[in-house]
């Protein structure tokens, strides 16, 4: 398959530490696997504008457009890559032989003239291969991390090769507390665990105080909540424990309606779970949703609800206090140390548990009344968590590593 290069405009000038005239800028390959990651889209554009290519050379490198499990969602925004990169194989991830995944990969690798390697992950054989010929070639090579301890069961097999894999790397990228904590439960430095934040890909014309004047203007009414999910419609995501608590929800408060965006392969489950719970009336199944549709959701509705069972971080969190909307997410969630504070921002449920879900949905009506102090909160702690934010972090971690070699 024929390499696709394409290129957008450069940002506004570097307002970074300028570099000393007598060293030449350090070259970078910045891997990623999927281009459909709209928030990587954004963070990677603020990188290659704040860099602009005066003290590292960055060459991103997108393996995939998506992958089967995100075809359902939306497309691929291109939009939200503003930089110059490169594509390996356009459609889904799943649909390459990994032969070919693989044969791409180490040519790619091995023709690159960089000095440091950012590579995509550690849980596929592709990036096993690539941190071996990369580490013959002696190069500096760190890695993306997003995962956390309660994603999946833990192996001791599979700990030995994380361990391996994480001691061989110059510096790891945890996105958010938890992140930190599973590559040093795996033998990481902690040193060499470098935290850069998650921020969610907004509208280009999204501004802070134009989200709070809307949640003041639209936020629902106490006595006729409106709860909201969004994502995939997926077995992990504990929505049937979601329907479970609704329905405990629905006796104490008559008025209050949930609307589950998304698609996905537990769509029809989920609808006959709801008709099962005589709740046809009041869950409202809306399908996918992008742009002023679902930033509507977010300023319309009491809280979100995030009750994953697995979820490295949560991106949905972001976005919904991004508009002013407090969350109730399950404890396993990678983002809940960074993103939830109790009463403010939200609060946590029990994973699994219907009837502690319930309690905290049966008491946000109330706990959040006050949309003014509330969207505040939300609104304060989340201006940290922006593209712009996460990229000076991502040089930051970059300097670190340049510095040792």
């Amino acid at each position: 398959m024929t390499v696709s290069i394409r290129g957008f405009r450069l940002g506004a000038p570097d307002r970074s530490p300028a570099m000393p005239p007598s060293n030449k800028p350090t070259r970078v390959d910045v891997w990623h696997n999927l281009l459909w990651s709209r928030y990587k889209g954004e963070v990677f554009s603020e990188l290659h504008k704040i860099n602009n290519r005066k003290e590292f050379l960055i060459n991103f490198i997108q393996i995939a457009e998506t992958d089967d499990e995100r075809t359902s969602l939306t497309a691929v925004n291109e939009h939200h890559h503003r930089y110059p990169y490169t594509l390996l194989f356009t459609g889904s991830y799943n649909d390459i032989s990994l032969f070919r995944r693989v044969a791409r990969i180490i040519r790619t690798s091995w023709n690159s003239d960089a000095e440091m390697i950012i590579l995509a992950g550690y849980a596929k054989i592709d990036y096993w291969l690539q941190l071996a010929l990369l580490m013959l070639k002696q190069k500096q090579v760190l890695v993306w991390c997003d995962s956390t301890i309660h994603d999946n069961p833990q192996t001791w097999f599979r700990g030995v090769l994380k361990t391996i894999f994480f001691r061989s790397v110059e510096a790891l990228f945890c996105y958010g507390t938890r992140s930190k904590e599973y590559v040093v439960h795996y033998g990481a430095n902690p040193a060499r665990a470098i935290q850069p934040c998650h921020a969610a890909a907004l509208p280009p014309d999204y501004s802070s105080a134009g989200a709070f004047a809307d949640r003041l203007a639209l936020a629902p009414s106490p006595t006729r909540p409106r709860y909201l999910y969004v994502g995939r419609l997926a077995p992990e995501k504990g929505l049937n424990t979601l329907l479970n608590a609704f329905a405990r929800v629905r006796r104490q408060q008559p008025h209050a309606t949930l609307t589950l965006v998304g698609s996905g392969t537990a769509y029809d489950a989920l609808v006959a779970q709801t008709l099962q719970l005589g709740l046809h009336d009041a869950v409202i199944f809306s399908g996918s949703k992008s742009g002023f549709d679902l930033v509507r959701d977010y300023l319309t509705s009491t809280c979100l609800i995030l009750p994953s069972t697995s979820e490295p971080w949560g991106l949905v969190v972001n976005e919904a206090l991004s508009y002013g909307c407090p969350a109730i997410v399950s404890q396993i969630c990678g983002c809940v140390p960074d993103l939830i504070v109790e009463g403010q921002t939200g609060t946590s449920h029990i994973t699994g548990d219907a009837d502690d879900l319930a309690q905290k949905m049966i008491a946000a009506p109330s706990q959040f009344a006050d949309t003014r102090i509330t969207a505040r909160h939300c609104l304060d702690l989340i201006g940290h968590y922006t593209p712009e934010a996460a990229a000076r972090q991502i040089l930051g971690g970059l300097r670190l590593v340049r510095s040792r070699s």
